[in-house]
């Protein structure tokens, strides 16, 4: 019965610990660049955009195609960094530990 309440006030602790994690990865903010650093997009590690940054050379009417495309790749590259900064939070948490299917922070 000792065993099993510890394993249940551990649970409780990393549940905790989850928590304060999740509420820290909303104030982590990376950053996703396409063309050269012409288009930046910032977001957090939630995968929340918090700002666009179009340099004012793309901006022309023929060329707006070249501008979603490259909108589309920035968001790419911002999404990859915001999971690798969440992944490298969850295992400074769990000490490497793998965590069972569903026990994801989204």
């Amino acid at each position: 019965m000792a065993d099993f309440l510890g394993m249940m006030k551990q649970a409780a602790q990393l549940q905790s610990k989850m928590k304060a994690m999740q509420d820290e990865l909303e104030h982590v903010e990376v950053e996703g660049l396409s063309g050269g650093g012409l288009v930046a997009i910032r977001m957090t590690a939630k995968m929340e955009v918090k700002g666009v940054k179009i340099d004012p050379s793309l901006v022309k009417a023929d060329e707006v195609d070249i501008l979603e495309d490259l909108l589309v790749t920035a968001l790419g590259d911002a999404r990859r960094k915001a999971e690798a900064a969440m992944a490298e939070k969850m295992q400074s948490l769990t000490g490497g530990m793998g965590l069972p299917p569903g026990l994801g922070l989204t």
